[in-house]
């Protein structure tokens, strides 16, 4: 089961280094530090990634080794502080150099070397998913042929990047509107110098914000001041030349198309976020299950002590997470291989649907992150809300990329306005439902979820014909809903497509039949909330509806003497675990490892 969740054969090239390096003592739980210390511990782990890597700029442009970065990055105290400034170093700022022409002219050994990190400012305090519309402008200097950047108000100041000299010297790629002759040619990207030894650069603006959970970070507010820039910072491509008379000639007439080409990292961006959610998802079960096998509470009989595990009450919400979890850690595994042909030229064709697969699995992955690490703390008790047990940071870090790269529910909407006539779901005429025993078929479970799937379609397009011509916001209100509710379904649908596509490649017989009822309860938990649907256009008997409670009930209990088996499987690092007391039969008081960190 390890070599299916972690790539099989390329598990020790994508998976291998990132494990041994969280291994290091460094990584254990840092006590007593303060907001300022911690976001200098994230820099200084930064370095021992890039020592780690050793070809930083190979790193940029290789999406498994960098996504794997983040699996595992993810899940140390202060974790979510590195995997924010790695992500922001390696993919945006990096990746875009590497992607943008003339990258083999520039030298890149400042930030290979991070004698100099580099981060990017997009976003804008009133310019967040729309920041298409940002307001930073770069004017060409005729005189020169360099640039003015300039931040025209306080609204347009850079929100919410790692600006500040902690860390080190950095240097910035910034999205900026390019204005020639007093003309708007859209959005691109500069290379921007912030600061030196000495300090910020003239010009340049920081403003620390205060403090935010879950990432140890210097998040500020970034503001320009008619910063004067070479030609050379311009970052160009098809999308947007200047040629040596200030004239723009691009590939793309449409101003925000150029601009969505300039920030194209960011849908490498989506997989660092989803793999930092897996990651987290599957350490914060780990700890949850190990913690409910050595926890005894009072038994049925006098004196008698039995794991808090052995209820169903207990195990029950856990197994569902794990459930979800290996449906998480397959889905990420199968967009990450599509955005890699991608990368590599192949199956060019469905970029557009690659992109959009990319942006509902992040969406559904970070949002299942959420639940499902928030349930493993409630299920640790009072205990797991201390840092050193590793798990009450975890939600925290999780809320971040929820909205990073991309907040949820926007690329939802993108998404359903353009499934909503793009996209076919199978729509076979209904078959009889059959016995109650064909519940137990995951394939057919799955093609019940695609039936759903094409109900909320037929439902979101009817609602947008009947909406009002002339009011297109009311037309889409009318429709978004039950569109977004068929973005739900297939994300899952998808899940579930790469669990049984994962189990059918499992060459160990009990492997494949564990993974087969786990992808079962995972399906089960996912059509329970469409049985009417599927029970009203035939899909479903009355007879297998009534079933369904009992049926995931005894998945559950099938399941349960397996949770070990499903955990040990995540390959966390033992010196990880040895490090949360919580995670370790006898390591549950907390004043021991006090007094020990002390």
């Amino acid at each position: 089961m390890t070599r299916l969740l972690f790539d099989g054969e390329d598990r020790e090239r994508s998976h291998g280094m990132w494990r041994d390096l969280i291994s290091k003592d460094t990584f254990r739980h840092h006590p007593g530090l303060d907001a300022g210390e911690r976001a200098a511990l994230s820099y200084e782990w930064l370095r021992l990634v890039n020592d780690t890597a050793g070809d930083a700029a190979r790193l940029a442009e290789d999406p498994g080794l960098l996504a794997a970065l983040h699996e595992w990055a993810a899940i140390v105290d202060g974790g979510g502080g590195l995997c924010t400034v790695a992500s922001i170093h390696y993919n945006l700022f990096l990746g875009s150099l590497l992607d943008h022409e003339g990258a083999e002219r520039r030298d890149l050994s400042d930030f290979t070397t991070l004698r100099r990190t580099g981060t990017f400012l997009c976003t804008e305090l009133e310019h967040g998913n729309d920041a298409s519309a940002l307001e930073t402008t770069a004017e060409l200097d005729p005189a020169t042929g360099g640039f003015v950047l300039h931040t025209p108000h306080d609204g347009a100041q850079k929100f919410m990047p790692n600006t500040s000299t902690t860390g080190g010297p950095k240097t910035a790629v910034v999205a900026a509107r390019l204005i020639v002759e007093g003309r708007d040619e859209g959005v691109f990207l500069f290379l921007t110098p912030l600061s030196d030894d000495n300090g910020l650069l003239p010009g340049v603006r920081v403003r620390r914000l205060p403090l935010r959970t879950g990432a140890p970070v210097d998040h500020c507010l970034t503001a320009f001041d008619r910063v004067l820039l070479p030609r050379e910072a311009l970052l160009e491509s098809a999308h947007g030349r200047l040629d040596a008379d200030g004239r723009l000639h691009s590939s793309l007439g449409n101003r925000r198309k150029r601009f969505l080409q300039s920030i194209g990292r960011v849908t490498m961006g989506k997989l660092c976020m989803s793999g930092a959610a897996v990651g987290a998802t599957r350490a914060a079960l780990a700890i949850a299950v190990r913690y409910g096998d050595h926890r005894q509470v009072s038994g049925p009989r006098a004196g008698e002590r039995i794991p808090v595990n052995a209820h169903r009450s207990h195990h029950g919400r856990l197994l569902k997470g794990l459930a979800t979890a290996y449906a998480m850690t397959f889905l990420h595994r199968s967009v990450l291989g599509q955005w890699t042909a991608q990368r590599a030229g192949r199956d060019a064709g469905r970029r557009a649907e690659t992109e959009r697969l990319i942006a509902i699995a992040k969406s559904w992955i970070t949002w299942q992150a959420r639940d499902i690490t928030v349930e493993c703390r409630e299920r640790c008790g009072a205990q797991a809300l201390f840092a050193a047990n590793g798990l009450s940071e975890f939600p925290q870090y999780v809320e971040g990329t929820i909205t990073a790269e991309g907040d949820n529910l926007v690329i939802w909407v993108k998404a359903a306005a353009e499934m909503l006539f793009e996209h076919q779901p199978p729509r076979e005429a209904p078959e009889p439902p059959g016995p109650v025993d064909r519940l137990a078929d995951p394939r057919h479970l799955r093609g019940l979820l695609a039936r759903a799937e094409a109900v909320w379609q037929d439902r979101a397009r009817a609602a947008l014909r009947r909406g009002p011509s002339g009011d297109p916001v009311e037309r889409w209100n009318g429709a978004s809903s039950a569109a977004l509710e068929m973005v739900s379904v297939h994300a899952r649908q998808r899940a579930a497509d790469a669990f049984l596509d994962a189990a059918a490649r499992a060459t160990n017989p009990g492997a494949r039949a564990l993974l087969e009822r786990l992808c079962m309860l995972f399906l089960l938990q996912q059509i329970t909330e469409h049985t009417g649907d599927l029970l009203a256009d035939g899909h479903l008997s009355a007879d297998q509806v009534r079933a369904l409670p009992q049926l995931l009930d005894d998945v559950l209990r099938d399941l349960a003497p397996h949770m070990t088996d499903l955990v040990e499987a995540f390959d966390l690092p033992a010196a990880y675990l040895e490090g949360i007391p919580l995670a370790n039969s006898g390591g549950v008081s907390l004043a021991a490892h006090s007094t020990a960190a002390e």
